[in-house]
Parts: C-alpha cells; sequence; structure tokens
C-alpha cells in the first residue's frame, strides 16, 4: 500500500464530497499500520434488471479501491429492496415479489463483475437478507437509534411532507436497514451517489450506537443521462446498459451533449489523449469506442464505428442485418409487421410511421399507407429510426 496521502488524494479526485473531513487518510493510515486491508462497502437494491453507466460510476470507484489492494464488500440488497430506498423520491416505490427481486439480483451481480475484479482477497458479495431477517427483539434495539425528527430532516422527506403526500413507515426504517448493513460487514468505507448522502452516513450513526468504529463516507457525482439534463435512469430513458449491442452504445455515447464528455470521461474511467481531444466530436468518438471495448469486447469499438459511420456518413444500409418472416398473408399491415420485428407496441409503430421514422430499403414509407402487398416487401429491408433494420424474407404462401 502506498502513502495515505496519496492514496487519498487519487481516490478523491473526482468525488462529490469524502465525509467527514480526513476520515478517508485515517483509515488508509490505520489499515496501513494494522497490515490489512480497507473493506469498502457499496450495497446496491436490484430494484430493477441490468446495470447501466449511471451504476459504473461508483463501481468504478470501488475497482479503484481494489487496485490498491482493498476489499471490497458488494451488498446485494434482496432485503432492503422489499423496503424501497425512499432518496431522491417523491412518491413510495412500487413493492417488487420476491422472485422478481431474485431475479434483478443476479442480473446486477453478474454484471457488476464487468467492472469489478473477482478474485477471492479483493471481492466478497453478501446478501442483506443474511442479517437483516432478524427477531423483533433485535429489530426494536435497532428502532431505538434513529429520531423522527432526524428522518424528517432529510430533503426528500421533508418536501413530501410538507406537500401533503404520503411516508410509509418502512421508508422510515430504511437508512436504519441500510446503517445496520454496515455494522453486520464491519465497513470502514461506503461509497454512493450524492443522493445516498443521508443514508450513508446515518451508518456511522448506527455504527456508533452498536459500539463500533464509524465509517469514512465517500459520495460520487450522478452521472447526467444522454439527454444531458437529467440523471441517468432506465425510467427516463436516457440510460446505456453495459450488456447492449456495441452499435447501441457507440450510437447512444454520440447523442451526449459536448460539455458532457469531460464528466463523463473523469467519472468513468476513460483516459484520453491530448490528440483525441483536439476536437469535440473526435473525443466524443474515441469516449464512444472506448466504452465499447470496455463493455463489449476487444475490437468492437472500432467496429461499432464503422457501422454508425455506414448509418450516419454513408447513409448505408449495414450488411449484418436479421432477416424477419414475412408470413404467409398476401396483404401486410405494417404496423403489425413493424410490432412483431422489433418488439415495439402497434401502437409505437403506427405512431413512426405516420410521423416519417420508417423505410424500405432506404426510401421514406409513405407516411398514409399502413397495408400493402407482401410482394412489394419481400427481400427488402425495413428500417425502423435510424438504427433498427430488419431483411423481410418472403415466407410460404398458403
Amino acid at each position: 500500500m502506498a502513502d495515505p496521502r496519496t492514496d487519498a488524494a487519487f481516490l478523491t479526485r473526482n468525488a462529490a464530497a469524502a465525509q467527514p473531513a480526513g476520515a478517508l487518510e485515517d483509515r488508509l493510515e490505520k489499515a496501513r499500520s494494522e497490515g490489512r486491508p480497507l473493506r469498502v462497502k457499496l450495497g446496491i437494491d436490484p430494484t430493477a434488471p441490468d446495470v447501466h453507466l449511471g451504476h459504473v460510476v461508483v463501481l468504478q470507484k470501488l475497482r479503484e479501491f481494489q487496485d490498491l489492494g482493498h476489499r471490497v464488500v458488494l451488498i446485494i440488497g434482496d432485503y432492503t429492496a422489499r423496503v424501497g430506498d425512499p432518496s431522491g423520491r417523491s412518491a413510495t416505490r412500487p413493492v417488487l415479489t420476491g422472485e422478481e427481486i431474485d431475479r434483478n439480483a443476479e442480473t446486477y451481480q453478474r454484471q457488476a463483475l464487468l467492472v469489478l475484479r473477482d478474485e477471492p482477497d479483493l471481492l466478497e458479495v453478501r446478501r442483506n437478507g443474511e442479517w437483516l431477517d432478524m427477531g423483533m427483539d433485535a429489530f426494536l434495539t435497532l428502532a431505538r437509534i434513529p429520531k423522527v425528527a432526524q428522518l424528517l430532516e432529510r430533503d426528500d422527506f421533508a418536501k413530501r411532507y410538507a406537500g401533503g403526500k404520503p411516508i410509509s413507515l418502512l421508508e422510515f426504517v430504511y437508512p436504519l436497514l441500510q446503517g445496520y448493513d454496515s455494522v453486520a460487514v464491519e465497513a470502514d468505507i461506503e461509497l454512493g451517489g450524492t443522493d445516498q448522502t443521508f443514508n450513508l452516513l446515518f451508518g456511522r450513526d448506527v455504527q456508533r450506537a452498536e459500539g463500533r468504529p464509524e465509517q469514512s463516507v465517500l459520495t460520487m457525482p450522478l452521472l447526467v443521462g444522454t439527454d444531458g439534463v437529467q440523471k441517468m435512469s432506465k425510467s427516463l430513458g436516457n440510460h446505456i446498459g453495459i450488456t447492449e449491442p456495441a452499435e447501441e452504445i457507440f450510437g447512444r455515447t454520440m447523442r451526449i451533449p459536448d460539455e458532457m464528455i469531460t464528466p463523463w470521461s473523469e467519472l468513468l474511467g476513460v483516459d484520453l489523449t491530448a490528440e483525441q481531444a483536439a476536437d469535440p466530436r473526435g473525443r466524443k468518438r474515441a469516449l464512444a469506442r472506448a466504452l465499447c471495448e470496455r463493455f463489449a469486447g476487444t475490437g468492437e469499438g472500432e467496429r461499432a464505428q464503422d457501422a454508425f459511420d455506414r448509418l450516419f456518413k454513408d447513409r448505408a444500409i449495414p450488411t449484418d442485418v436479421p432477416e424477419h418472416e414475412l408470413g404467409t398473408d398476401e396483404t401486410v399491415h405494417l404496423p403489425a409487421l413493424i410490432a412483431e420485428a422489433f418488439g415495439v407496441s402497434r401502437s409505437e409503430a403506427r405512431r413512426a410511421i405516420t410521423q416519417g421514422g420508417v423505410k424500405v430499403d432506404g426510401e421514406p414509407w409513405p407516411q398514409d399507407v399502413l397495408d400493402t402487398d407482401a410482394d412489394r416487401l419481400a427481400d427488402a429491408v425495413l428500417q425502423l429510426g435510424k438504427r433498427r433494420f430488419a431483411r423481410l424474407v418472403a415466407g410460404p404462401r398458403v
């Protein structure tokens, strides 16, 4: 382990805050003097499937701790997901079934390992159902720690309370349970986004009440989504999933506003060289290539860039277009065909047609034509939007 001051400066270089002041360096110094790695905690509630780049910001910071020799404790919140984190919420989260939570948890863990080092000395994966499925006596002892006035001070609760919006008792319990996670895994440091600040600091209160050393808290900025306005979120549709095809990763990255290139590269750990930084478009392309290489595989960055150029520079149709069978009817209802070929609803397909978002063999489809002869579409390439294609193969006639 290197000098604690040097390590602390490296770990906090792109962080939003390290609290309390000096605590991270103290923890690093103590770990060095004791000859042991720090236990660095991150809790993720599997309330939705798939990891996107917004999650990668904190996972990347965990990876940096691993690279310095420290042990990451990744907590999959299978129990806290039943409660629902109120952070940044204007309403109570919907309740998920146990099956949904388990399915999402498996996805989160598998995808998180695309960023983290899966080595026994550097990674410990736990589910907080191991310790939160406690008896009533233990829970009542824990419930004495927080004060209602303290919980109402947090911004999201205060706004909802002032606006007369409901706050469930379970939501009051959430920060208490998250704090107890820190006790259970003996966390030295806890990471999270800035929207988690209250929960992370409250974990120190729980540790102190339980007679344990208090963790240092490191918060990371929230990654702004592809719209350049709001934080990345799957529900807002401004996200990029790390298991999406390289073409999608590249294309969506190219949509971000120029002013987001530097924050994205810094938070996602992409080092842009001086040559790549010469112009915004070149920097954005370099960022997009790097993300493709990292999450889709070696060589995928150049391949995705070539596909992007064919689409948006040369306006050519890709060569590797998936096939879709037209079926047996002589007349084709185009909204139904589009829905089947691309997995969208018929109303979305109809809207795309009427708004000029459908092409056949590169030519815009008439906006008022919803039905056509199958022979007109046989062996043609159907295009929905800018990047979705299907080659239509004639099926046997009956």
